[in-house]
């Protein structure tokens, strides 16, 4: 019985991240865009719970949510200098639809061809020492985390500039 509640709930979930997701596309207004963003990170945040990693779900609500949801908005609105700044075009791009699809397409194959029936899960978490070593070894999860921390850094400062007044 509680793997059928799980398994309603992860997809009710998955109905409103897409959702979500969607909404972030679909908007005019950039603010709203950045809303269905948040909407969207707190929802990741509810399924990786539901999945049992409580810690990633922590970070997922703290860092994502909280902190790059509510620097994406307050610099979109420091930036802002009229209102039409707000709204964006909805230009359809034939291009942007192809790459669209040949992501999705290259996602199932991945999918299909990996191997999925002999990955063995650990028979509890591990302790704080076991986890502190494992992210901060050489092959750790600290790297590839700080580069996503990069990555959004320069996607912050690219949007400040991106929005800047030219000087002619």
């Amino acid at each position: 019985m509680a793997e059928s509640v799980n398994i309603v709930a992860f997809f009710i979930l998955a109905v409103f991240i897409v959702i979500g997701a969607i909404g972030m596309l679909c908007t005019k207004n950039i603010i709203h865009s950045g809303f269905w963003l948040l909407e969207v990170s707190v929802v990741a945040a509810a399924i990786y719970y539901l999945l049992g990693a409580d810690y990633i779900a922590l970070v997922q609500l703290l860092v994502y949510a909280g902190a790059v949801s509510v620097i994406i908005i307050f610099s979109i609105m420091i930036t802002l200098r009229r209102r039409e700044d707000a709204t964006r075009s909805r230009d359809f791009s034939p291009l942007a639809l192809v790459v669209a699809i040949m992501f999705c397409a290259l996602t199932i194959a991945v999918i299909c061809i990996l191997p999925t029936g002999n990955i063995l899960m650990p028979d509890s978490a591990p302790d704080f020492m076991t986890f502190s070593l494992k992210l901060f070894s050489p092959d750790g999860w600290a790297l590839p985390f700080e580069l996503a921390s990069v990555v959004l850094t320069v996607a912050l400062v690219g949007a400040v500039w991106w929005s800047r007044k030219e000087n002619k």
